[in-house]
């Protein structure tokens, strides 16, 4: 397409064009057949609203609000060209609005701030199972996202030089991108927002996982070497015996294994453990500003609901240890 050919040239990342790709295969069920200066705002108006609603002969049978947030701004940015290009005089998104999706009773009864994060014996559970049943390098990855708070994409670019084992630091610079999830096809791009990139301390033990998993890879790369014609010398802290990066998606695979031998009930993917790293940071007594630069400022809606739901539930903890104590002063006053 004549726009998506233009807005590339602007430099934006590779995955931002594949998003803007699929938008605009959302928008041609609608109008692909429709010549641009012949869709009308009722026209889109409608499209916006069809999206809005549940559909069971569509595949996705309902699509998320942010979802269809993205597909209007790309309509908007496809229409503000037509108008450059003097193809249309004004643009049928100016006024068109987004239906709000209001949540039932239902949603709103089992909605809960817990389901985003791992609980302490949860993610103890958890990582009590990557010990015991864990594949080649789900220790030190796992161990690593639960105590960093780090995207799946940051872990997997993660190269030697970003780790410092005399300060005991991790430094994130790029994050990794595969879409066809080809190993030899990865990406390494700039971290999702300009406070992604950070440099943040991480428990010794997990340290010295580090540690023991760098001294047994350069064995495993050094028979790569020799085993591999096309071997990849990319210096990545987690990668295959040939020497390429894994993709995040067999984060998610792994997880999705370990996860069926636990009793968590939770539907997890890895990005749950930067939810886990706030609940700790918070509990822990961290203050939010701080907690906002280790994990790369992350959503401040999603890291306030999380800060707040911990903090107040440590107020209510603090608050019945205080009562047990005075019942406890009163009981001992009494047997006096």
């Amino acid at each position: 397409m004549e726009w998506l050919e233009v807005y590339a040239l602007t430099g934006v990342k590779k995955n931002t064009i594949r998003v803007r790709k699929k938008e605009i295969q959302i928008l041609n069920r609608y109008i692909a057949k429709v010549n641009i200066d012949k869709i009308s705002s009722k026209m889109y108006q409608s499209i916006l609203t069809d999206l809005s609603k549940p559909n069971p002969t569509r595949k996705p049978v309902t699509y998320a609000r942010t979802t269809i947030e993205g597909v209007h701004t790309t309509a908007g940015m496809i229409f503000k060209y037509a108008i450059k290009e003097k193809m249309i005089k004004e643009s049928p998104t100016t006024h068109a609005i987004i239906p709000k999706q209001r949540k039932t009773v239902e949603e709103i009864e089992n909605q809960s701030i817990e389901e985003e994060y791992l609980e302490l014996d949860e993610i103890s559970e958890f990582l009590g199972v990557v010990e015991k049943h864990g594949l080649y390098l789900d220790v030190e990855r796992f161990y690593l996202l639960a105590f960093s708070g780090m995207r799946p994409g940051e872990l997997c670019a993660l190269k030697w030089t970003d780790i410092s084992f005399s300060k005991r630091t991790v430094r994130v610079t790029k994050t990794l991108v595969n879409e066809n999830n080809n190993m030899r096809e990865y990406e390494l791009t700039p971290p999702k927002t300009e406070g992604s990139i950070r440099t943040f301390d991480v428990p010794e033990h997990v340290i010295n996982i580090l540690k023991q998993h760098k001294m047994k890879q350069m064995r495993l790369l050094n028979d790569g070497r020799k085993k591999y014609k096309d071997f990849h010398e990319g210096n990545f802290v987690f990668c295959r015996e040939n020497g390429y990066p894994f993709a995040p998606k067999n984060i998610l695979d792994r997880m999705k294994r370990l996860l069926e031998k636990t009793s968590i009930q939770k539907h997890a993917t890895p990005h749950i453990f930067r939810h886990t790293h706030i609940s700790m940071l918070a509990a822990a007594g961290v203050d939010l500003p701080t907690i906002m630069e280790r994990v790369g400022h992350e959503d401040v809606k999603t890291t306030m609901r999380i800060y707040m739901h911990v903090t107040k539930k440590m107020k209510e903890d603090a608050s019945i240890k205080i009562n047990e104590t005075l019942r406890n002063i009163l009981d001992f006053k009494v047997s006096l």
